[in-house]
């Protein structure tokens, strides 16, 4: 079973933990730096239904329903949210920011503040999903917003050591449900008992379910080659696969592991062979990996996978960590577009993942897990052990 150290298990057991007041200060410098390269003096950062990745980066609170944020170097943060009874907890997690209900008109408080605060046309700029009414309304104020999305992205790709100790927590966490998946699937049980047994993995130590995508299909007549994103009832039955993509969080730092078990059976000769390709295509891309490679050389690496006559349904590759970020890699004979150019960078966090599949789209199976990027290679975030599992 997974193990964490003394020093991030006292992190775990913390009710709301926090990042150091110099972390925090390293995320504002760099906030404020961008903001500064792009002719922006105001920020607007914004996230919805538990989704918005920057609110908790610059304030310390997870989205809940609505989250609006004004961030002006030197001065202290003013957010707005939805709703009114979840503001003494906001107050609680976000001491360093003026924690407020948004009332009827978020974007109305939003302009109110920014004039307050003697905002100029063309000088202000948006992180996150802002909603298009609210868009236009401030648009139609102060002119069109600054897109900074993109540079938010770019502040995200390194982690900082803080940063790399809270997603190894995540790490954990879906180690956790991964085994749980092990431990309960068995024939008679259905994926949707699958999905219970993982939550109850993690969520009684404080992780929150991200994803568990699973699929389970016949090896004998497979008609699945890819998790399915929702649960149904079918229920295990012997000569089986059952493979998974599970993703749990701590505070919005996750981790992500993928796995394939074969039920009361060892693996017939084409998923010894499927597994055998994707075993040796993660090694392959693995092998690569380092800090001024180059995402086309993990492609390049992948093309075991049609060397050997299969293909690929999901990603090969994707970077992670606070969201699901470049590169995002297809292989040689399912391309995702244009290989990006820019090289990997030490302390980044990537999910390797081949999910290596017949021609027919109908057998397949799941391999990888999230490694962080170093000067000279990865390092493993994830502890349960790869390979193929009878179970």
């Amino acid at each position: 079973m997974p193990v964490l150290s003394e020093h991030l298990r006292a992190l775990l057991e913390t009710d709301y933990p926090r990042f150091s007041d110099g972390e925090m200060q390293r995320r504002r410098t760099a906030v404020a730096t961008t903001m500064a390269e792009n002719n922006v003096d105001h920020l607007i950062f914004y996230g919805a239904h538990r989704a918005g990745s920057a609110v908790q980066w610059l304030t310390q609170w997870m989205v809940t329903n609505e989250a609006a944020g004004i961030f002006t170097p030197g001065e202290r943060d003013t957010v707005f949210i939805h709703y009114f009874n979840h503001l003494p907890l906001a107050r609680r997690m976000a001491l360093d920011a003026d924690m407020r209900w948004a009332g009827e008109n978020t974007a109305a408080n939003l302009i109110e503040e920014l004039i307050k605060r003697g905002a100029k046309p063309g000088r202000i700029g948006i992180i996150g999903p802002l909603g298009f009414d609210a868009h236009a309304a401030l648009s139609t104020r102060f002119g069109p917003l600054v897109n900074l999305n993109r540079a938010y992205v770019n502040l995200r790709l390194v982690k900082s050591a803080e940063e790399r100790d809270w997603f190894r927590i995540g790490a954990y966490f879906s180690d956790l449900g991964m085994a749980a998946l092990r431990d309960t699937a068995q024939p008679g049980v259905n994926e949707r008992e699958l999905a219970n047994a993982i939550e109850r993995a993690y969520v009684g130590l404080g992780g929150q379910t991200v994803i568990h995508y699973i699929g389970t299909t016949s090896m004998h007549d497979p008609q699945v080659a890819v998790p399915r994103q929702y649960c149904s009832t079918r229920r295990l039955q012997k000569g089986d696969i059952v493979f998974s993509e599970i993703t749990a969080t701590f505070w919005d730092h996750s981790g992500q592991i993928l796995r394939s078990f074969t039920i009361d059976e060892e693996p017939t000769p084409l998923y010894r062979e499927l597994y055998a390709v994707a075993d040796k295509a993660f090694d392959a891309m693995a092998g690569v990996l380092r800090a001024g490679a180059l995402p086309a050389d993990v492609v390049k690496a992948s093309g075991v996978i049609e060397d050997a006559g299969f293909t690929v349904i999901d990603d090969i590759l994707h970077g992670y960590g606070g969201g699901y970020f470049p590169p995002i890699l297809g292989a040689r004979s399912r391309s995702n577009g244009p290989i990006p150019e820019q090289p990997f960078v030490a302390g980044q966090l990537v999910v390797v993942q081949p999910n290596v599949v017949t021609l027919d789209g109908k057998a397949g199976v799941q391999s990888g897990e999230m490694v962080l990027i170093t000067e000279t290679g990865i390092e493993r975030m994830q502890q349960l052990p790869r390979g193929f599992i009878r179970l």
